[in-house]
């Protein structure tokens, strides 16, 4: 068994104060093993999106703990749990969030601009085309989000979150925007990723796009109610 790449215990996240006290998280458990494939779902209300600031470092918890990776970022300020996104998290949300005027390379590019180690212009160059290559998105480098489909803006995203080979892919409902063809390839990209050992949690309502992962767990008003493995569908096998 891998080493637990996420340790969460005990997490509770309330907002409000006094009777207006609304308590998103209630004593959340879970361990992530490094290589793991995981769907977090639940219902709108449930906790899942407080559960994936707090993991995505955005948020912290009221209380309990979260260790990523060996470190215990529950008590971090937001400097540092900036630090922490950067080195450790690659994400990929449901908008996108590629810049307009500014091509597929240099979209994939900047997470190393913010880095603390300097990397020369060639070096970035050359990482952001072997990432846009490992999504099948070779040739289209000089391309700008709007000369490119929706899958493929996705999978430019997908390729920004790994150029820094962060240990811990978020994605955030990756194919709300996508048809379902799509969402079908999107999701074949991050099988793949975790066939060659990366480490995903993806939040979705779908549960056709859980069905991706191998392992679901579900939320319910702050708290895990089913965690457990599953019959993982294979990209070959939704194509058919």
């Amino acid at each position: 068994m891998s080493r637990p790449l996420i340790e969460i215990a005990g997490l509770v996240r309330v907002y409000g104060t006094g009777e207006l006290d609304v308590r998103a998280l209630d004593g959340v458990n879970l361990d992530v093993a490094e290589g793991e494939f995981v769907a977090v779902m639940g219902p709108s209300g449930s906790g899942k999106s407080t559960f994936m600031n707090i993991l995505g470092c955005l948020d912290r918890p009221t209380a309990g703990t979260y260790r990523l990776d060996g470190i215990d970022v529950s008590e971090l300020d937001s400097d540092a749990r900036a630090e922490i996104r950067n080195a450790k998290i690659g994400f990929v949300f449901q908008s996108f969030n590629l810049l307009s005027r500014t091509s597929a390379i240099e979209n994939v590019e900047l997470p190393l601009l913010y880095g603390d180690g300097a990397i020369g212009a060639a070096e970035r160059h050359q990482r952001a085309r072997q990432a846009l290559a490992r999504v099948g998105l070779a040739g289209r480098e000089q391309h700008h989000p709007a000369q490119l489909s929706g899958g493929e803006q996705q999978r430019v995203a997908i390729a920004r979150a790994l150029i820094g080979e962060p240990a811990l892919v978020l994605a955030d409902e990756p194919t709300g925007n996508l048809d379902s063809r799509t969402s079908v390839d999107v999701m074949a990209i991050l099988q793949e990723l975790n066939d060659a050992g990366k480490t995903i949690v993806v939040i979705t309502h779908e549960a056709d796009i859980a069905a991706f992962a191998r392992r679901k767990v579900v939320f319910r008003d702050g708290r895990i109610v089913e965690d457990r493995p599953v019959a993982q569908l294979r990209a070959v096998e939704a194509r058919a």
